[in-house]
């Protein structure tokens, strides 16, 4: 199997290897979240039939390029997985997909209302400067048209690769901004420039913020909350059984 095939591979190497790398205590949760959810899932009724499995085994390919079958089990070869263990792990994610959608589906569209402002999104670019007087100076001179935002970024701010891209703060939700720069953008006028702000880190920022997206219950969303929702109630699962005697 693969280039693995001419090793013997230990279990308790494995084992030992896993401890080594302080992966050890990570795995064994993962096994437990695993077997608390196909728990739940024989308790609840709930199953994956074979023409389930095919058919998002079929995406996978789709999606993988892996439609023509020498292409399919090169991979498998690679992944060193038999079909049959394939079928396995995609009936597990499918199960884990049903169960979660069963506990929680209904609780999304609330769930969603009660943190919408946190999924606003915000598109803009910002130049971090290490001195006041300079971002006075370059704010300056964009509003006076003698150099241009984007200009000013390239050749000014103290991070490489936002001088690469020219000051591209990105579009992010409001949740992945930290607080300070949060207010900032969410109060700023759109295309225009604003600043310079001093933050905690002793720089000064100029911003320039070129839309604002209000938050939708879009299927990225949907599943983020998914996600979050099946963590919690495992980690709750998970404490319950650590306090079981």
């Amino acid at each position: 199997m693969n280039n693995f095939s001419s090793f013997f591979l230990d279990p308790l190497e494995i084992i030992g290897f896993l401890k080594q790398e302080l992966l050890l205590r990570e795995i064994c949760q993962k096994t437990v979240r695993q077997n608390i959810i196909s728990r739940t899932c024989q308790t609840l009724n709930l199953t994956i039939t074979a023409a389930e499995i095919q058919a998002e085994i079929s995406r996978f390919r789709t999606q993988r390029n892996l439609e023509m079958m020498p292409d399919w089990v090169a991979w498998l070869d690679q992944q060193m997985l038999t079909l049959s263990e394939w079928e396995t792990a995609v009936q597990s994610q499918l199960l884990t997909q049903k169960l979660t959608n069963y506990l929680f589906a209904h609780e999304i569209e609330n769930t969603f209302n009660q943190r919408q402002a946190d999924f606003d999104q915000v598109l803009f670019y910002q130049i971090v400067l290490p001195y006041e007087r300079l971002a006075q100076e370059l704010l300056y001179q964009i509003e006076e048209n003698e150099i241009s935002f984007y200009e000013a970024a390239h050749l000014y701010d103290i991070d490489e690769q936002r001088r690469l891209k020219c000051g591209y703060g990105g579009k992010l939700y409001r949740w992945q901004l930290a607080p300070e720069l949060a207010t900032i953008t969410f109060n700023a006028k759109l295309m225009e420039v604003s600043g310079p702000f001093q933050f905690p880190d002793q720089t000064y920022n100029l911003i320039r913020v070129e839309e604002f997206l209000p938050a939708q219950l879009t299927s990225e969303i949907y599943k983020f909350f998914l996600d979050e929702k099946l963590d919690q109630w495992l980690r709750s699962e998970l404490s319950w059984l650590a306090d079981d005697p």
